[in-house]
């Protein structure tokens, strides 16, 4: 399921962005360029690719969702308080119901 999503993720992202698997099933998504508006239609747009996606294991058809927690890079950031942050926007959607972006 994972190589199945992280296929689906690549085939929208731009050449400058930078797709991570990050912990067991969480990736990272760093998006160079862009202010907080576009990073969040960019998450909406994966969050509903990946709902609409057609997911398999052997097969049978697996319904998928995710959860996206979004932060933007701030001058007195380091990598640890923008991960921080960004981990609490995730678990904040997962706390919503998931298959939602919080920001």
């Amino acid at each position: 399921m994972l190589k199945q999503l992280a296929t689906v993720i690549k085939g929208k992202i731009r050449r400058e962005d930078i797709l991570a698997r990050y912990g067991g099933e969480e990736f990272a998504i760093v998006l160079p360029e862009i202010d907080a508006n576009n990073a969040m239609q960019f998450a909406e747009k994966i969050r509903k690719l990946v709902e609409k996606a057609p997911f398999k294991f052997e097969d049978t058809k697996i319904a998928v969702t995710v959860s996206v927690g979004l932060a933007t890079c701030r001058d007195s950031d380091d990598a640890a308080s923008l991960i921080k942050r960004t981990d609490e926007k995730l678990y904040e959607a997962k706390g919503a119901g998931r298959n939602c972006t919080r920001a």
